[in-house]
């Protein structure tokens, strides 16, 4: 996993925890933002990671090329 990947991980769970406190502090209204705002990266996780794995797979999976004959 790549830094950037690790960092919004954790930027989203840092920020679900805060959401949870907000909500019992202030209320679910307002600490809506907040979940948007965490759900919105790890759905932006979620992408990097798919896009990652079926670059892998891509590479594994290229069929062998044929020589041209001369």
């Amino acid at each position: 996993m790549k830094l950037a990947d690790v960092l919004i991980l954790s930027l989203a769970l840092a920020l679900s925890i805060i959401g949870v406190h907000q909500s019992m502090t202030v209320g679910i209204g307002g600490s809506y933002f907040i979940f948007m705002f965490a759900a919105g990266l790890l759905f932006w996780f979620q992408l990097r990671r798919n896009k990652t794995l079926s670059a892998e797979n891509e590479e594994h999976i290229k069929p062998k090329q044929k020589k041209k004959r001369p």
